[in-house]
């Protein structure tokens, strides 16, 4: 278990990995000498950091909308998406996890688990993924979308 600012973080640890705390550090150690146990302990090593980075910073993931009349807002514990269909999608905003909704078009994802907050902006960004030949879709901030030229009409 992790405590820290922004509250605790708890896991469970494969018998491959053993956890000790020494100097005021976490210490992660394998306990035996396997291809699987040295696969775990890289693994179980990155989980932890990551579980120390957010309950002392947190984790945020940002989208952007691209789209006309794409927009979005959050009503109480749901973020509302209109995005071009002919319903509104609502996603439920999972626990742990803070969503802000800026300008209408900008969404920022918040909050100290990183794979909750990954997972929930994956989700979102499902709903409309980012096409080549306009851009319109749900992106990363921090995406780059490669653009395709459209068909080209017969030359004569």
């Amino acid at each position: 278990m992790v405590k820290g600012p922004n509250g605790e973080l708890s896991r469970e640890y494969p018998r491959e990995v053993r956890l000790s705390q020494e100097d005021g550090a976490i210490k992660v150690e394998r306990a035996l000498e396997t291809r699987q146990a040295r696969a775990m302990h890289g693994l179980f090593r990155t989980l932890t950091d990551n579980m120390v980075q957010g309950v002392a910073k947190g984790f945020e993931k940002k989208l952007q909308l691209v789209g006309v009349g794409y927009r979005a807002a959050v009503d109480k514990t749901e973020l509302v998406l209109n995005l071009g269909l002919s319903h509104q999608v609502r996603m439920k905003v999972p626990d742990g996890v803070a969503v802000k909704v800026e300008e209408n078009t900008r969404i920022t994802i918040s909050g100290r688990d990183k794979v909750a907050v990954g997972d929930f902006a994956a989700a979102v960004r499902k709903w409309r993924e980012p096409e080549p030949y306009k851009g319109k879709g749900i992106k990363y901030a921090d995406e780059v979308i490669r653009r395709k030229e459209g068909k080209v009409g017969k030359k004569k």
